[in-house]
């Protein structure tokens, strides 16, 4: 009887170990949270400066209305698509920077963004 009850908790703890070993692990990134991103444009027609609160979980970058699509590393480089405009940058800390480059009615635009974490 006893021989039973000790293959039993062997078997639960063994069935217990491998849900857990299964379970999706979601892992918070160092640059989770939300940034406050202001774009300014260097050359071109661009809008001349534009500001936003975007939203990086699991090191994925996302925003209201516009199609975002880019991460952020875990040492905090930064790759970003939005409508047609491309960015990088880094991020350290709280804050970060870096370039971007689109177009507006075809004519290229550039310039600089700086984030902060809010």
């Amino acid at each position: 009887m006893r021989s039973n009850r000790i293959r039993d908790l062997i078997a639960c703890s063994l069935a217990a170990a491998a849900v857990l070993a299964a379970a999706p692990v979601s892992a918070q990134q160092p640059y989770d949270g939300l940034w406050q991103v202001t774009v300014v444009t260097k050359t071109g027609s661009c809008e001349p400066s534009a500001s936003s609160t975007l939203t990086v979980a699991e090191g994925k970058i996302s925003g209201p209305g516009a199609a975002i699509s880019g991460t952020v590393g875990s040492g905090g480089l930064v790759r970003v698509s939005i409508n047609g405009a491309y960015a990088n940058g880094q991020l350290n800390g709280n804050s970060g920077s870096g370039k971007w480059n689109g177009a507006s009615a075809g004519v290229p635009c550039s310039g600089r963004w700086e984030a902060s974490r809010q």
